[in-house]
């Protein structure tokens, strides 16, 4: 874990640490604002005060290492409006694996065929990583069942839908490029 003083000058951290304890004592006096709701000069004086205190001690927390441990990323280091967008598109992505499943399972043959697969997609920031893992599981018909160190996905979907949505690599790419990653998905279906 880094010390407080030397997150300002590590040289591993990717962007701006000043640019990020500015945001984080901006997003915590927000979140001051709300609680109090009192808006005297002391209250404010007082808030500003915390917020700082308070985003000075948080920002080793806030690091995640990559895998081979040579760079470090802010936890909240997204284009927030990209990041907005790309909920906006899982959702609609959730809506269609709905219908997917709950036709599969209404038809009279039970179009369902569970199947455990695998896939690569090494992500260097591990908040892409923890992002991919948890749309998959928030995508009906599709569960997330481990992320190896080499970003080996283990996969459990429940139709054949499902399967080749996340085997074409459209989330997999919206996510890499969200978080600005330079590796391509590559068709690398390991069963």
């Amino acid at each position: 874990m880094a010390k407080i003083k030397d997150v300002f000058h590590d040289k591993t951290i990717v962007g701006s640490p000043y640019k990020h304890f500015l945001l984080l004592s901006a997003i915590l006096y927000i979140f001051w604002c709300l609680l109090c709701g009192n808006f005297t000069l002391k209250f404010i004086v007082v808030g500003v005060g915390s917020a700082l205190i308070s985003a000075y001690i948080c920002m080793p927390l806030l690091l995640l290492e990559n895998r081979d441990g040579t760079k470090k990323y802010f936890a909240f280091d997204v284009n927030w409006f990209k990041y907005a967008a790309y909920w906006l598109w899982l959702l609609n992505e959730v809506r269609k694996a709905n219908m997917d499943v709950a036709t599969s399972v209404i038809k009279s043959e039970m179009n369902v065929n569970p199947k455990v697969f695998k896939f690569r997609m090494p992500y260097d920031n591990p908040m892409a990583e923890a992002t991919l893992a948890n749309s998959i599981t928030l995508t009906p018909g599709t569960i997330t069942l481990d992320v190896s160190d080499d970003g080996v996905y283990t996969i459990h979907a429940l139709t054949n839908g499902a399967r080749e949505g996340l085997i074409e690599g459209g989330m997999q790419r919206k996510i890499a490029k969200l978080f600005g990653e330079t590796v391509e998905y590559k068709e690398e279906y390991v069963d």
